[in-house]
């Protein structure tokens, strides 16, 4: 009792019982006050690579523990994704056949699965607008509904 120890987040799941207050967590600096001010303020400047290359799924796990805090952590890592995520897509699609490792190292895992999505739909739009992109066909589910609404009439 009274022991700190750093422990995986799937454990702690595991261990916290709200009944038996088996353990108690901490919340960990980045979601802390006086991080969520610096979020507030300009979450664009913040490294969240740095701070943790995961910071929106955690932070979502954290909402997990009964914590007083859980409603402005919960508000902060909305917020930080509302204000990045503007200039994640406008990176990203303005950004055709370059280095691109300086704008992805400060992001979040999340972001750089964004700013990956984004590059893949400019290249995308790029090869259609060159004439390399192959002739447009009909999804197999768009196929497949017209079959099955036939086969039933028939029924």
């Amino acid at each position: 009792q009274g022991s700190k120890l750093e422990i995986p987040l799937w454990l702690a799941k595991g261990l916290h019982d709200s009944k038996r207050r088996v353990i108690s967590t901490e919340l960990p600096k980045v979601y802390r006050e006086a991080w969520r001010t610096v979020f507030s303020a300009d979450a664009n400047v913040v490294d969240l690579h740095k701070m943790g290359p995961y910071y929106y799924g955690f932070g979502s796990q954290l909402l997990n523990f009964d914590n007083p805090e859980n409603p402005e952590i919960a508000q902060t890592i909305l917020q930080t994704f509302v204000s990045r995520f503007r200039r994640i897509m406008d990176s990203s699609q303005n950004a055709y056949n370059e280095d691109t490792s300086a704008l992805v190292a400060r992001l979040d895992e999340l972001e750089r699965a964004l700013f990956r999505a984004g590059q893949k739909g400019l290249n995308d739009f790029q090869c259609w607008e060159k004439g390399q992109a192959s002739q447009i066909t009909a999804s197999s589910l768009v196929q497949n509904y017209g079959k099955r609404k036939f086969t039933d009439m028939d029924g």
